[in-house]
């Protein structure tokens, strides 16, 4: 055939060579992997062969060939942050792929790739421009590339063991830590000596120069647990090549982003966006977003807040904010799928099949993002004014950009990161884990649907007889608060039913989780509210198409149903407990359950001591042990409290109430009750002894005059305790003492470390004292001002504020600033006389020194402090303090 240049003329071009040598054509796979909990998107050719290569999927076929779909943008293979700013990453891109199950081995695999590639009815690449690498030790493909193929020795590589243990190697694959593995070998196109790089397996090899552009993985070894080697009954072949690279080769252009599919869609979004196509970094994101953005929407991924659909809204916003840059006053992104489709839709229908529904998703997501994105752009402008490049934004501000204004993270370190400013990602992640500690375990969504969506129709609760019904009726769906009339697989909504055994949060616990399924389609509920009389089930359709008005199956998922009783159970054995220990002054004032963990909150004017907490933890686990029954009772409020139950916080009561009875009896104010009264409405165990144990996790005040302890019950407490003494065993196997005499010596190392602390503290006043003797001589005259600059080695900041005082007295009417460096920190103080703070302030010099290392600083116009991570600057900026003062007394 005549030589292809189009990306598409190589993309069938590759599928027919292969099917000329007996390989039967395989359409790609979805982007959402199929039963493989290991993968957030499929990312490799391979995939969805997995179970075929480990032998338990068989196939009619032995020989494959596909031109996969793959996505990078989440989980551990994520590229997105690199889109628009390389030559060659993609969040979206195709593997053209080639397989043999047990058939062919590295003999015809590498003659294959040699005859496409090279061939003059086929590629007809320069053969020149071809290097190749193989696994150090896999002289078998040495021999055939060299004596078979007729490739010059030192174009072939050996790559050896390069990232730290046998067989991790850029040239040995492995499924994973067990399982099918083998070399493999590597084919390089060399772009020209005008571009920078050098070969694989050197120091330059990151450069652009020689790009890989196929690699073939030789299956044929099956790593055991103990590292052995064992031959594959059935060696097999697995190679890929990336459409993109070998289009810009057979292009000739340097860059995935030149070939023509890009170039398209660039020239089509600059239209959109009314600017002409300048290579823009942007117009690249906005080409790549919408590849990966319309495949997703097509496989049945939507825009959301959790998994995939999270991953799916960041690359649209990605896209949209970068269109912003370039202009874009209005919703554009959307416009770009129909240019998509005419560039790739011949290959893959789902895009023409789906098109108004990824144009109606897309555009959606950017209205409901324009508001965020506008306001966050501002307040980001704000916290970024006065930083340049090299400063580095706080966590906290990124984070408040994120948590209280809604704007992505990934969104600010795009913008930072064009500016040479990097963010305090240590303190955006200690933000985030608070933030997380304080979520609501089980709260999957911002919206909260309940206060949206306003129900007439009441809902029969059934769940505390049953788990599972199969004949409830959809009473109303709705979508965005919003009825409909039915919810299409892959959109989130809400179902109401007519009865329902699902709990919905109250009380503390929070909603239960499950499924409902019609005749049509699968509804996941991930979330249950109240709204008014009604239950409304909050989840997503993962299978089919769910309607109005059908009859259905609601099953609630038990395991999580169980814990959740667990904990519950054990907050009011816990709230008597802590009544019991601390006084009936104490009140709930809050409460979380979940399936994983239970919150209690209670007022109380200090804190629990540890003793205290045995005591709480032990009474629990007593009533637990005993195997009481939990009776539950309906009976009127008055009758209740008669009787002596405790109404919980925040909870609304009828005439009628529920009350829960637990545990043996006890003697409180001269009278016999049971352990634990209360009014509750939810669920919980049938005995005590059904919640296993209870261990106290956490202790530690919330509020003023307000507590609150954390614990686990169940297996989650089993594992617990189990962590707990691991880690206590290894802290003793370091101490090398055994483990009840493990606080003891941690106390002595404590003193001992504070003993030796003193003494450091004295020798390093001693050394800042000998230092001082001579630092007078260092005085010099700066616009006839008296100064001394100088920093002290191994000196921290009490230190130099104690030498600072001795000095003064000797340099009166003089401008003294020290500078103390240790641990690579820079410990900043200036003083001046009064006799000068007319022309300079000590705050003015500690915040230009502070500011230009970096750091903080600032204070009185007589004595200033600061401080500053060391840097390669510091040198150069501390040698240019006497001409800023100088510019200052002048």
């Amino acid at each position: 055939m005549s030589q292809p240049f189009r990306s598409a003329d190589i993309r069938q071009a590759f599928i027919n060579f292969f099917i000329s040598k007996q390989h039967t054509p395989v359409p790609s796979s979805s982007l959402i992997p199929h039963n493989d909990p290991t993968l957030l998107f499929t990312n490799a050719g391979m995939n969805q062969f997995k179970e075929t290569f480990l032998g338990m999927e068989p196939r009619d076929y032995t020989r494959a060939v596909t031109s996969q779909k793959c996505v990078r943008a989440g989980g551990k293979h994520n590229d997105l942050d690199n889109v628009g700013y390389t030559a060659r990453h993609h969040t979206f891109f195709e593997m053209l792929g080639n397989f043999s199950f047990g058939d062919y081995f590295k003999q015809a695999g590498i003659a294959y790739i040699w005859e496409f590639l090279t061939a003059d009815n086929w590629l007809a690449i320069d053969k020149t421009r071809l290097y190749v690498t193989i696994y150090h030790t896999d002289d078998e493909a040495f021999d055939i590339w060299h004596n078979e193929i007729g490739l010059p020795a030192e174009r072939i590589i050996r790559i050896g063991d390069n990232k730290g243990t046998p067989y991790a190697s850029d040239n040995f694959w492995t499924m994973g830590d067990t399982g099918p593995c083998g070399p493999c070998t590597e084919v390089f196109y060399d772009h020209g000596a005008d571009i920078e790089g050098g070969l694989p397996g050197t120091p330059e090899e990151d450069g652009d120069r020689y790009i890989e552009i196929w690699n073939c993985v030789f299956m044929q070894f099956n790593r055991q647990k103990d590292g052995t080697m064992l031959p594959l009954p059935a060696p097999s072949v697995d190679t890929g090549m990336g459409l993109e690279r070998i289009s810009a080769i057979m292009q000739g252009v340097h860059g995935n982003y030149q070939i023509d599919l890009f170039t398209h869609l660039m020239d089509a979004a600059a239209k959109i966006l009314g600017i002409n196509n300048e290579q823009q970094s942007s117009l690249k994101v906005i080409a790549d977003h919408i590849r990966a953005v319309s495949f997703l929407i097509a496989d049945g991924v939507m825009p959301g807040n959790e998994g995939r659909g999270y991953v799916l809204r960041r690359i649209i916003r990605r896209a949209v904010r970068h269109g912003n840059k370039l202009g874009a006053e209005s919703d554009f992104f959307y416009q770009m799928v129909a240019p998509l489709v005419a560039e790739m839709g011949t290959a893959y229908p789902e895009l023409v099949a789906k098109q108004s529904v990824i144009e109606n998703a897309i555009q959606k997501e950017e209205t409901q993002f324009a508001k965020t994105l506008a306001q966050g752009l501002r307040l980001l402008a704000t916290e970024l004014e006065g930083l340049q490049d090299g400063d580095v934004l706080s966590g906290e501000a990124a984070f408040k950009l994120y948590d209280t204004y809604g704007f992505p993270v990934d969104l600010t370190a795009d913008i930072t990161r064009e500016r040479g400013i990097r963010i305090d990602e240590a303190e955006f992640d200690e933000h985030m884990q608070a933030q997380r500690e304080r979520a609501r375990d089980a709260g999957k969504f911002d919206v909260d649907y309940s206060s949206v969506i306003q129900v007439e129709t009441p809902t029969t609760f059934i769940g505390y007889e049953q788990l599972h019904d199969d004949n409830v009726n959809i009473v109303a769906l709705y979508q965005d608060g919003k009825a409909v009339d039915s919810l299409a697989e892959g959109m989130e909504g809400v179902i109401v039913l007519d009865r329902t055994p699902f709990y919905a949060e109250g009380g503390g616990q929070v909603g239960e989780l499950g499924e409902i399924r019609s005749a049509s389609g699968v509804f996941e509920v991930q979330d249950t509210k109240k709204s008014g009389q009604a239950i409304i089930h909050y989840g997503v359709v993962t299978m089919g198409e769910i309607n109005a008005k059908q009859v259905a199956d609601a099953q609630v998922l038990s395991s999580i149903r169980s814990a959740s009783a667990k904990n519950h159970s054990a907050t009011h054995l816990l709230h008597a407990a802590l009544r019991q220990v601390l006084g009936s002054d104490v009140t709930q004032k809050g409460s979380l359950v979940s399936s994983e963990v239970l919150r209690f909150d209670f007022s109380y004017d200090k804190p629990v001591s540890p003793a205290e907490l045995s005591k709480i933890e032990r009474l629990v686990n007593e009533q637990i042990q005993a195997n009481a029954p939990a009776c539950i009772e309906n009976m009127s409020i008055d009758k209740a409290m008669d009787k002596g139950a405790m109404a919980l916080f925040g909870e609304k009561y009828g005439s009628d109430v529920r009350v829960l009875t637990m545990g043996t009896d006890v003697i409180v104010d001269g009278k016999q009750q049971p352990f634990s009264i209360e009014l509750c409405g939810g669920l919980h165990v049938q005995r005590t002894g059904d919640i296993g144990l209870l261990k106290i996790t956490s202790e530690g005040g919330i509020a003023a005059g307000i507590r609150r302890i954390e614990a686990v019950t169940g297996m989650n407490a089993v594992k617990y305790i189990q962590q707990s003494e691991q880690q206590l065993s290894e802290l003793a196997g370091q101490l090398k003492v055994k483990r009840p005499e493990v606080a003891q010596r941690v106390r002595t190392m404590s003193d001992k470390q504070r003993d030796l602390e003193k003494q450091l503290e004295r020798l390093e006043q001693k050394i800042a004292s000998a230092q001082a003797a001579n630092l007078l001589d260092d005085v010099q005259t700066i616009a006839g001002t008296p100064v001394l600059i100088s920093t002290l080695s191994g000196v921290d900041g009490k230190s130099i504020r104690t030498l600072m005082d001795d000095i003064k007295s000797k340099l009166p009417d003089s401008i003294i600033v020290l500078i103390g460096d240790k641990d690579e920190q820079l410990a900043l103080a200036a003083s001046v006389a009064k006799s000068v703070m007319a022309r300079v302030k000590a705050g003015d010099i500690i915040r230009h020194l502070a500011g230009e290392l970096g750091g903080k600083g600032g204070g009185k116009p007589d004595y200033a402090q600061g401080g500053a991570s060391k840097g390669d600057n510091s040198v150069t900026v501390i040698s240019a303090l006497p001409a800023w003062l100088e510019s200052q007394l002048g």
